[in-house]
């Protein structure tokens, strides 16, 4: 008997960044989760602010804290990371993905839970995607 000569076309080689890029993203995600626990905690969720903001002060902090308040009211973090990860699914590259991951970890934070959660499991999902570089 002969062995089989045809050879096996090879598999495809899935999506997933470089170690460089895993690090820029993971210290990006790091910031993001940081910036967003000290904004909800600090600045959104203190009281003392709270009541000094809707009292009329005019400071940048307040400023910022209407600004995050109506960003998180209209879903944008969750929304721009769902989009991000959809591009990704679609068509993956490092910088959907990025956006996608530190948009999501926004989301969750705050208040943008559901829409940032689907994103989150479409940039898990995207990771079983053929690499658009080709093999």
């Amino acid at each position: 008997m002969e062995p089989n000569t045809k050879s096996q076309p090879a598999a495809p080689r899935l999506f997933l960044p470089a170690k460089r890029a895993l690090t820029v993203i993971g210290v990006l995600g790091l910031a993001a989760v940081s910036a967003a626990l000290f904004l909800r905690y600090g600045i959104i969720q203190n009281s003392a602010l709270g009541f000094a903001c809707e009292g009329g002060e005019q400071s940048r902090i307040c400023t910022f804290r209407l600004a995050a308040i109506l960003l998180f009211g209209r879903g944008v973090f969750g929304w721009t990371a769902l989009i991000a990860a959809g591009i990704n699914l679609w068509r993956p590259n490092v910088v959907a993905f990025g956006i996608g991951v530190v948009f999501a970890l926004l989301g969750l934070v705050l208040y943008n839970t559901r829409v940032s959660a689907l994103a989150a499991a479409l940039l898990v999902l995207s990771l079983a995607r053929p690499s658009p570089g080709g093999k």
